[in-house]
């Protein structure tokens, strides 16, 4: 069996903080102060993962995140990444909007309609995304960039010469 690791001993500095934590009103940091405290007197994380209705790994997280942040682990982080940046950015913006004021015929797509799946292909194989996004990664994108996507739709048209004559006609 593994001895049990505990936190480093408190000052007194520390535990008059930790205290304090157990009022706060996040339940983040009165969790956390739990923890520690639990941790600081000795009792192994099993132990305090049942008596706070946790798992052992937040026990263990907790401990190790105070082992390197000391008193500032107190307090919940952002959750988002560091790295989120959007793939496509504002230097594909103007030839993302030339791509989508050409037929996808001309690219070698057996469709005359831009979807947005299609559009994800294409921004792939060119190079602009690492990676094939699907369509929605590609909806936002759009948005962001404030490029305008409205569905093409459909027209029925016919060969006849005077096809804009009879439709006009028609329909009044």
């Amino acid at each position: 069996m593994y001895p049990h690791l505990f936190v480093q001993p408190l000052t007194g500095e520390q535990r008059q903080r930790l205290q304090q934590g157990l009022r706060d009103r996040a339940a983040f940091t009165v969790r956390r102060c739990q923890i520690i405290l639990a941790s600081a007197d000795g009792t192994p994380p099993s132990a305090i993962a049942r008596r706070l209705g946790c798992t052992a790994a937040t026990v263990r997280n907790a401990r190790n995140a105070f082992t390197r942040a000391g008193l500032d682990a107190l307090h919940q982080k952002s959750s988002r990444p560091h790295s989120a940046r959007p793939f496509l950015d504002e230097r594909h913006a103007d030839a993302l909007k030339d791509l989508l004021h050409q037929s996808p015929r001309n690219f070698g797509k057996p469709t005359s309609l831009w979807t947005l799946d299609l559009v994800a292909e294409l921004a792939h194989t060119r190079g602009w995304t690492p990676r094939l996004l699907c369509g929605e990664a590609i909806r936002v994108a759009l948005k962001r960039l404030q490029i305008r996507w409205r569905r093409a739709k459909h027209w029925i048209t016919s060969p006849d010469p005077d096809y804009a004559r009879k439709k006009k006609r028609a329909t009044g």
